[in-house]
């Protein structure tokens, strides 16, 4: 099995240049990449699964 990528939330949060707090209210509507809780409560996100959403965020603008 491939190994993947887990990128801890605050290089995501620097990554896609937004507050915790703005990626929280994200999460709650269901609209926030997809988060991978860790035993220890960690959470991480897989950079593919980030990569995906931040793709499916292209839209034209008018």
């Amino acid at each position: 099995m491939a190994s993947t990528t887990m990128l801890k939330l605050p290089e995501v949060l620097t990554e896609i240049g937004m507050s915790r707090a703005a990626f929280y209210r994200m999460r709650a509507r269901g609209q926030a990449p997809r988060l991978v809780k860790l035993p220890n409560g960690h959470l991480r996100v897989r950079r593919n699964d980030l990569d995906v959403w931040l793709s499916n965020l292209d839209s034209p603008t008018y």
